[in-house]
Protein backbone atom coordinates (compact mmCIF):
# COMPACT_ATOMS: atom_id res chain seq x y z
CA UNK A 1 0.00 0.00 0.00
CA UNK A 2 1.18 3.20 -0.98
CA UNK A 3 1.54 6.28 1.67
CA UNK A 4 2.06 9.59 1.69
CA UNK A 5 5.31 11.02 2.86
CA UNK A 6 3.03 13.22 5.29
CA UNK A 7 1.47 10.09 6.77
CA UNK A 8 4.71 8.40 7.38
CA UNK A 9 6.36 11.38 8.79
CA UNK A 10 3.28 11.39 11.14
CA UNK A 11 3.73 7.53 11.60
CA UNK A 12 7.35 8.10 12.82
CA UNK A 13 6.50 11.06 15.26
CA UNK A 14 4.43 9.09 17.08
CA UNK A 15 6.36 5.99 16.95
CA UNK A 16 9.40 7.91 18.54
CA UNK A 17 6.86 9.60 20.99
CA UNK A 18 6.18 5.72 22.26
CA UNK A 19 9.54 4.46 22.27
CA UNK A 20 11.31 7.89 24.02
CA UNK A 21 9.30 7.24 26.92
CA UNK A 22 12.26 5.32 28.12
CA UNK A 23 10.49 4.31 31.21
CA UNK A 24 9.77 0.24 30.45
CA UNK A 25 12.23 -2.79 31.16
CA UNK A 26 13.42 -5.33 28.70
CA UNK A 27 12.24 -8.46 28.48
CA UNK A 28 15.41 -9.91 30.59
CA UNK A 29 14.45 -7.20 33.26
CA UNK A 30 10.84 -6.63 32.29
CA UNK A 31 8.20 -3.61 34.22
CA UNK A 32 4.68 -3.93 34.34
CA UNK A 33 2.26 -0.76 34.48
CA UNK A 34 4.11 1.87 33.21
CA UNK A 35 3.24 1.61 29.35
CA UNK A 36 -0.86 1.58 29.74
CA UNK A 37 -2.24 -0.07 26.96
CA UNK A 38 -3.90 1.86 24.37
CA UNK A 39 -6.57 0.16 22.19
CA UNK A 40 -8.46 2.34 19.90
CA UNK A 41 -12.32 2.46 21.36
CA UNK A 42 -14.24 0.24 19.59
CA UNK A 43 -11.28 -2.22 18.35
CA UNK A 44 -12.28 -4.91 19.47
CA UNK A 45 -16.41 -4.73 19.56
CA UNK A 46 -16.97 -7.15 16.71
CA UNK A 47 -15.42 -9.90 19.25
CA UNK A 48 -17.95 -9.07 22.06
CA UNK A 49 -20.38 -12.06 22.96
CA UNK A 50 -18.61 -14.57 20.11
CA UNK A 51 -17.43 -17.91 21.09
CA UNK A 52 -15.62 -20.57 20.01
CA UNK A 53 -14.90 -20.80 16.42
CA UNK A 54 -17.18 -17.85 15.77
CA UNK A 55 -15.04 -15.93 18.41
CA UNK A 56 -11.91 -16.78 16.35
CA UNK A 57 -13.15 -15.92 13.13
CA UNK A 58 -14.66 -12.47 14.46
CA UNK A 59 -10.62 -11.43 15.65
CA UNK A 60 -9.34 -12.86 12.48
CA UNK A 61 -11.79 -10.08 11.03
CA UNK A 62 -10.64 -7.53 13.20
CA UNK A 63 -6.59 -8.27 12.56
CA UNK A 64 -6.68 -8.85 9.12
CA UNK A 65 -5.80 -6.81 5.60
CA UNK A 66 -3.09 -5.03 7.77
CA UNK A 67 -1.05 -2.53 6.00
CA UNK A 68 1.36 -4.07 4.13
CA UNK A 69 5.16 -2.89 4.39
CA UNK A 70 7.75 -4.56 1.41
CA UNK A 71 10.46 -6.64 3.67
CA UNK A 72 13.03 -4.70 2.04
CA UNK A 73 13.32 -1.56 0.53
CA UNK A 74 14.55 1.71 0.05
CA UNK A 75 11.45 2.97 1.28
CA UNK A 76 10.16 2.41 4.88
CA UNK A 77 10.40 -1.75 5.54
CA UNK A 78 10.66 -4.51 7.89
CA UNK A 79 14.09 -3.40 8.77
CA UNK A 80 13.05 0.44 9.76
CA UNK A 81 9.67 -1.30 11.64
CA UNK A 82 11.74 -3.41 13.47
CA UNK A 83 14.18 -1.06 14.83
CA UNK A 84 11.41 0.96 16.66
CA UNK A 85 9.48 -2.52 17.78
CA UNK A 86 12.19 -3.69 19.51
CA UNK A 87 14.33 -0.93 20.34
CA UNK A 88 16.32 -0.80 23.51
CA UNK A 89 14.58 0.88 26.18
CA UNK A 90 17.93 2.25 27.82
CA UNK A 91 19.63 2.91 24.55
CA UNK A 92 18.02 4.39 21.83
CA UNK A 93 20.98 3.47 19.54
CA UNK A 94 20.31 0.03 19.87
CA UNK A 95 18.39 -2.70 19.42
CA UNK A 96 16.96 -5.95 21.36
CA UNK A 97 17.91 -9.27 19.84
CA UNK A 98 15.59 -12.36 20.58
CA UNK A 99 17.05 -15.65 22.36
CA UNK A 100 20.51 -13.88 23.10
CA UNK A 101 18.94 -11.01 24.42
CA UNK A 102 21.77 -8.79 23.53
CA UNK A 103 21.72 -5.38 22.88
CA UNK A 104 23.58 -3.86 19.62
CA UNK A 105 23.41 -1.49 17.58
CA UNK A 106 20.95 -1.13 15.16
CA UNK A 107 23.18 -0.60 12.16
CA UNK A 108 24.78 -3.81 12.33
CA UNK A 109 22.79 -6.05 10.47
CA UNK A 110 22.92 -8.42 7.52
CA UNK A 111 23.37 -6.46 4.24
CA UNK A 112 24.84 -3.26 5.90
CA UNK A 113 28.18 -3.32 4.04
CA UNK A 114 29.46 -1.99 7.04
CA UNK A 115 30.93 -5.00 8.82
CA UNK A 116 34.59 -3.09 9.35
CA UNK A 117 32.88 -0.63 11.65
CA UNK A 118 31.91 -3.49 13.75
CA UNK A 119 33.75 -6.15 15.99
CA UNK A 120 36.33 -8.14 13.98
CA UNK A 121 34.98 -6.59 10.30
CA UNK A 122 32.87 -9.47 9.92
CA UNK A 123 29.30 -10.83 9.52
CA UNK A 124 29.42 -13.00 12.25
CA UNK A 125 27.74 -11.05 14.80
CA UNK A 126 24.97 -9.32 12.83
CA UNK A 127 21.09 -9.05 13.29
CA UNK A 128 18.95 -10.51 10.84
CA UNK A 129 15.24 -11.14 11.13
CA UNK A 130 14.03 -14.13 12.60
CA UNK A 131 10.74 -15.53 11.06
CA UNK A 132 8.72 -16.75 15.00
CA UNK A 133 6.07 -19.02 12.70
CA UNK A 134 8.91 -20.22 10.40
CA UNK A 135 7.87 -18.78 6.75
CA UNK A 136 8.56 -22.30 5.32
CA UNK A 137 5.25 -23.40 7.04
CA UNK A 138 2.65 -22.23 4.81
CA UNK A 139 4.54 -18.97 3.01
CA UNK A 140 7.89 -19.15 1.46
CA UNK A 141 7.61 -16.34 -0.44
CA UNK A 142 9.13 -12.42 -0.30
CA UNK A 143 5.96 -10.95 -1.81
CA UNK A 144 3.56 -13.39 0.37
CA UNK A 145 1.60 -11.03 3.15
CA UNK A 146 2.25 -13.27 6.14
CA UNK A 147 6.34 -13.37 5.23
CA UNK A 148 6.38 -9.34 5.27
CA UNK A 149 4.22 -9.59 8.77
CA UNK A 150 6.15 -7.56 11.36
CA UNK A 151 4.27 -9.29 14.52
CA UNK A 152 5.90 -12.19 13.31
CA UNK A 153 9.45 -11.18 12.89
CA UNK A 154 11.90 -10.68 15.29
CA UNK A 155 15.68 -8.89 15.54
CA UNK A 156 18.08 -12.30 15.89
CA UNK A 157 21.74 -12.63 15.73
CA UNK A 158 22.03 -14.39 12.30
CA UNK A 159 24.22 -17.70 13.57
CA UNK A 160 21.51 -18.22 16.61
CA UNK A 161 18.41 -17.69 13.89
CA UNK A 162 20.10 -19.96 11.55
CA UNK A 163 20.70 -22.28 14.72
CA UNK A 164 16.75 -22.57 15.55
CA UNK A 165 16.13 -22.66 11.67
CA UNK A 166 12.49 -24.16 11.67
CA UNK A 167 12.18 -26.23 14.45
CA UNK A 168 8.89 -26.03 16.38
CA UNK A 169 8.95 -24.27 20.15
CA UNK A 170 8.87 -27.04 22.50
CA UNK A 171 10.63 -27.80 26.37
CA UNK A 172 14.06 -29.55 26.43
CA UNK A 173 17.15 -30.04 24.53
CA UNK A 174 20.91 -28.94 25.13
CA UNK A 175 22.41 -25.39 25.65
CA UNK A 176 22.89 -23.24 23.09
CA UNK A 177 26.58 -22.10 22.71
CA UNK A 178 25.57 -18.57 21.91
CA UNK A 179 22.07 -18.40 23.55
CA UNK A 180 22.40 -19.66 26.52
CA UNK A 181 19.51 -19.48 28.20
CA UNK A 182 17.96 -21.35 25.18
CA UNK A 183 17.69 -24.94 24.79
CA UNK A 184 17.35 -26.78 21.43
CA UNK A 185 17.42 -30.55 20.41
CA UNK A 186 16.63 -32.12 16.51
CA UNK A 187 13.46 -31.23 16.27
CA UNK A 188 12.91 -28.15 18.84
CA UNK A 189 13.67 -24.93 20.28
CA UNK A 190 13.17 -23.73 23.99
CA UNK A 191 13.44 -20.07 24.30
CA UNK A 192 14.98 -18.61 27.77
CA UNK A 193 12.06 -17.78 30.41
CA UNK A 194 11.91 -14.03 29.55
CA UNK A 195 10.59 -14.27 26.26
CA UNK A 196 8.63 -17.71 25.80
CA UNK A 197 5.03 -15.69 26.72
CA UNK A 198 6.63 -13.33 24.06
CA UNK A 199 7.20 -16.08 21.37
CA UNK A 200 3.77 -18.12 22.61
CA UNK A 201 1.30 -15.04 22.10
CA UNK A 202 2.72 -14.26 18.21
CA UNK A 203 2.47 -17.64 17.53
CA UNK A 204 -1.04 -17.16 18.90
CA UNK A 205 -1.80 -14.29 16.33
CA UNK A 206 -0.64 -15.78 13.73
CA UNK A 207 -2.83 -18.71 13.82
CA UNK A 208 -5.98 -16.80 14.08
CA UNK A 209 -4.27 -13.55 11.59
CA UNK A 210 -3.69 -16.52 8.72
CA UNK A 211 -7.17 -18.63 9.42
CA UNK A 212 -7.41 -18.57 6.38
CA UNK A 213 -4.16 -16.67 4.68
CA UNK A 214 -3.49 -15.71 1.12
CA UNK A 215 -0.30 -16.08 -0.97
CA UNK A 216 1.33 -14.01 -3.37
CA UNK A 217 -0.56 -15.81 -6.08
CA UNK A 218 -4.33 -15.40 -3.98
CA UNK A 219 -3.88 -19.11 -3.05
CA UNK A 220 -5.50 -20.01 0.46
CA UNK A 221 -3.82 -21.42 3.39
CA UNK A 222 -4.51 -21.78 6.98
CA UNK A 223 -1.86 -22.03 9.90
CA UNK A 224 -2.99 -24.32 12.60
CA UNK A 225 -1.33 -25.17 16.23
CA UNK A 226 -1.01 -29.05 16.67
CA UNK A 227 0.31 -30.84 20.09
CA UNK A 228 3.68 -32.18 18.17
CA UNK A 229 6.68 -31.17 16.86
CA UNK A 230 6.59 -31.10 13.05
CA UNK A 231 10.48 -31.74 11.70
CA UNK A 232 10.84 -32.03 7.67
CA UNK A 233 7.78 -30.85 7.32
CA UNK A 234 6.87 -27.62 4.86
CA UNK A 235 3.19 -28.17 5.54
CA UNK A 236 1.28 -24.49 7.47
CA UNK A 237 1.44 -26.51 10.84
CA UNK A 238 3.35 -25.74 13.74
CA UNK A 239 4.05 -26.84 17.20
CA UNK A 240 4.03 -27.54 20.04
CA UNK A 241 0.38 -25.90 21.43
CA UNK A 242 0.85 -27.40 25.22
CA UNK A 243 4.26 -25.88 25.64
CA UNK A 244 3.12 -22.25 23.74
CA UNK A 245 0.00 -22.38 26.14
CA UNK A 246 2.40 -22.88 29.42
CA UNK A 247 4.45 -20.51 28.08
CA UNK A 248 1.55 -17.96 27.90
CA UNK A 249 0.73 -18.81 31.52
CA UNK A 250 4.21 -18.82 32.72
CA UNK A 251 5.39 -15.53 31.35
CA UNK A 252 2.53 -12.46 31.50
CA UNK A 253 2.92 -9.70 28.92
CA UNK A 254 5.36 -7.00 30.11
CA UNK A 255 5.78 -3.17 29.26
CA UNK A 256 8.01 -4.05 26.34
CA UNK A 257 5.36 -6.29 25.13
CA UNK A 258 2.78 -3.48 24.95
CA UNK A 259 4.64 -0.90 23.42
CA UNK A 260 6.37 -3.04 20.73
CA UNK A 261 2.27 -3.61 19.49
CA UNK A 262 1.93 -0.17 20.04
CA UNK A 263 5.30 0.30 17.26
CA UNK A 264 3.98 -2.06 14.84
CA UNK A 265 0.15 -0.72 15.15
CA UNK A 266 1.06 2.92 14.08
CA UNK A 267 2.17 1.16 10.92
CA UNK A 268 0.23 -1.97 10.20
CA UNK A 269 -3.06 -1.02 11.62
CA UNK A 270 -3.36 -4.04 13.25
CA UNK A 271 -2.65 -5.24 17.11
CA UNK A 272 -2.36 -8.61 18.67
CA UNK A 273 -5.04 -9.30 20.90
CA UNK A 274 -3.00 -11.87 22.97
CA UNK A 275 -1.45 -9.01 24.22
CA UNK A 276 -4.25 -6.34 24.49
CA UNK A 277 -6.15 -8.96 26.08
CA UNK A 278 -4.22 -12.49 27.10
CA UNK A 279 -7.26 -14.13 28.63
CA UNK A 280 -8.45 -14.76 24.73
CA UNK A 281 -6.00 -17.55 24.40
CA UNK A 282 -8.11 -19.25 27.48
CA UNK A 283 -11.44 -18.99 25.28
CA UNK A 284 -9.75 -20.02 21.88
CA UNK A 285 -7.60 -22.77 23.24
CA UNK A 286 -8.43 -23.81 27.08
CA UNK A 287 -10.73 -24.26 29.61
CA UNK A 288 -13.34 -21.47 28.61
CA UNK A 289 -13.53 -22.48 25.01
CA UNK A 290 -17.64 -22.12 24.11
CA UNK A 291 -18.20 -19.35 26.21
CA UNK A 292 -18.71 -16.05 25.52
CA UNK A 293 -16.15 -13.35 25.20
CA UNK A 294 -16.45 -9.97 26.00
CA UNK A 295 -13.73 -7.23 26.48
CA UNK A 296 -14.72 -6.03 29.55
CA UNK A 297 -15.54 -9.42 30.88
CA UNK A 298 -14.89 -9.11 34.75
CA UNK A 299 -16.01 -11.83 37.18
CA UNK A 300 -19.81 -11.78 38.46
CA UNK A 301 -21.07 -14.80 38.13
CA UNK A 302 -20.62 -17.82 41.31
CA UNK A 303 -20.10 -19.97 38.63
CA UNK A 304 -17.17 -17.58 37.51
CA UNK A 305 -15.47 -16.99 40.83
CA UNK A 306 -15.30 -20.90 41.71
CA UNK A 307 -13.40 -21.32 38.45
CA UNK A 308 -11.09 -17.86 39.20
CA UNK A 309 -7.39 -19.19 38.74
CA UNK A 310 -3.92 -18.06 40.12
CA UNK A 311 -1.08 -18.57 38.07
CA UNK A 312 2.06 -19.83 37.74
CA UNK A 313 1.90 -21.58 41.40
CA UNK A 314 5.33 -21.10 42.65
CA UNK A 315 5.67 -17.83 40.97
CA UNK A 316 8.76 -15.39 40.53
CA UNK A 317 6.37 -12.67 41.75
CA UNK A 318 4.02 -11.97 38.90
CA UNK A 319 0.56 -14.15 38.57
CA UNK A 320 -1.64 -14.27 36.09
CA UNK A 321 -5.88 -14.83 36.38
CA UNK A 322 -7.84 -16.70 33.88
CA UNK A 323 -10.13 -13.58 34.00
CA UNK A 324 -9.52 -10.10 33.33
CA UNK A 325 -9.93 -8.40 36.40
CA UNK A 326 -11.99 -5.10 36.80
CA UNK A 327 -11.97 -2.51 39.21
CA UNK A 328 -10.92 -5.03 42.35
CA UNK A 329 -8.99 -4.94 45.06
CA UNK A 330 -5.90 -7.31 45.83
CA UNK A 331 -4.73 -7.61 49.70
CA UNK A 332 -1.81 -9.59 50.41
CA UNK A 333 -1.18 -11.22 53.70
CA UNK A 334 1.86 -12.79 55.57
CA UNK A 335 1.59 -16.16 57.11
CA UNK A 336 1.03 -14.28 60.34
CA UNK A 337 -1.90 -12.74 59.06
CA UNK A 338 -0.45 -8.93 58.89
CA UNK A 339 -1.23 -7.38 55.62
CA UNK A 340 1.71 -6.46 53.73
CA UNK A 341 0.15 -4.86 50.50
CA UNK A 342 -2.70 -3.81 48.94
CA UNK A 343 -3.15 -2.86 45.10
CA UNK A 344 -5.76 -2.18 42.76
CA UNK A 345 -6.66 -3.49 39.32
CA UNK A 346 -8.37 -1.53 37.13
CA UNK A 347 -8.71 -3.79 34.01
CA UNK A 348 -5.64 -6.67 33.82
CA UNK A 349 -5.17 -10.45 34.04
CA UNK A 350 -1.51 -10.23 35.52
CA UNK A 351 0.03 -8.33 38.54
CA UNK A 352 3.35 -7.68 39.75
CA UNK A 353 3.31 -8.26 43.29
CA UNK A 354 7.27 -7.48 43.85
CA UNK A 355 7.39 -9.59 47.46
CA UNK A 356 10.55 -11.52 48.60
CA UNK A 357 10.35 -15.23 48.60
CA UNK A 358 7.63 -17.07 50.97
CA UNK A 359 4.30 -18.06 51.38
CA UNK A 360 1.65 -15.73 51.27
CA UNK A 361 -2.10 -15.01 51.43
CA UNK A 362 -3.76 -13.46 48.46
CA UNK A 363 -7.65 -11.98 49.00
CA UNK A 364 -9.27 -10.84 46.16
CA UNK A 365 -12.15 -8.30 46.28
CA UNK A 366 -14.01 -8.68 42.90
CA UNK A 367 -18.13 -6.93 43.37
CA UNK A 368 -18.00 -6.81 46.86
CA UNK A 369 -17.07 -10.64 46.96
CA UNK A 370 -13.86 -12.38 48.54
CA UNK A 371 -11.80 -15.06 46.99
CA UNK A 372 -8.79 -16.36 49.16
CA UNK A 373 -5.87 -17.88 47.90
CA UNK A 374 -2.34 -19.11 48.40
CA UNK A 375 0.81 -18.18 46.65
CA UNK A 376 4.09 -19.54 46.64
CA UNK A 377 6.64 -16.79 45.53
CA UNK A 378 10.16 -18.41 44.78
Amino acid sequence: MVRSGFIIFIILLFSNIILGQGSFGPPSNPTFGNIQLDIPQGYYQEANGMSGEDLKESIHQIISNHVVFPYTSSSTDTWDILQQSDQDPANNNNILLVYTGRSQEKGYRDGCGCYSNYENGTQSNSWNREHVWPKSHGFPDEDDIAYTDVHNLKPSDRSVNSSRGTKDYDIGGNQHSEATECLTDSDSWEPGDSVKGDIARIIFYMVVRYDPGYDHNNEEFDLELVDHTTPNNTDPIFGKLSSLLEWHANDPVDDFEINRNDVIYSYQENRNPFIDHPNLVNFIWGDSYGQEWNESLGISENNELKNLKIYPNPSNGVISFNYNLVNSKIEIFNLTGKKIKDKNIINSNFIDLNLPSGIYFIKTQINGRLINSKIIIK
